[in-house]
């Protein structure tokens, strides 16, 4: 024998999920623009190198300590700067990631960033 369930019973109506839908996208458009603003930052050989993203990646600034420059050795340097600027980079997008995470409940959206 089959149980019945009411029509509706543990569902939610059309009206529901799109309202539901409309005010995740509303939160994520906000949580966007929040993070775009924020700047990170990140050092490298021991805080010699020191570069500052904001959630759009966009490099801030990279403050390079004197005693680090040395004109004999420029692909250290350069290799230091990448690192800094790389470690911030990814310090954004696991921020995002993470923020976007907690308002869509872990669903993987496609073409979210």
């Amino acid at each position: 024998m089959k149980a019945r369930v009411p029509d509706g019973y543990g569902k939610q109506s059309r009206n529901q999920m799109l309202e539901r839908l409309n005010q995740m996208q509303a939160d994520m458009e906000a949580a966007q623009a929040e993070l775009q603003e924020k700047e990170y930052t990140a050092s490298a050989g021991g805080g010699m190198v020191e570069a500052t993203v904001n959630g759009a990646h966009k490099v801030l600034s990279v403050n390079i300590k004197p005693e680090v420059v040395d004109p004999e050795d420029t692909e250290m340097l350069g290799d230091l700067v990448a690192a800094a600027v790389n470690a911030a980079v990814e310090a954004a997008s696991k921020d995002y990631e993470e923020r976007m995470g907690s308002i869509t409940g872990g669903i993987d959206i496609p073409g979210l960033r």
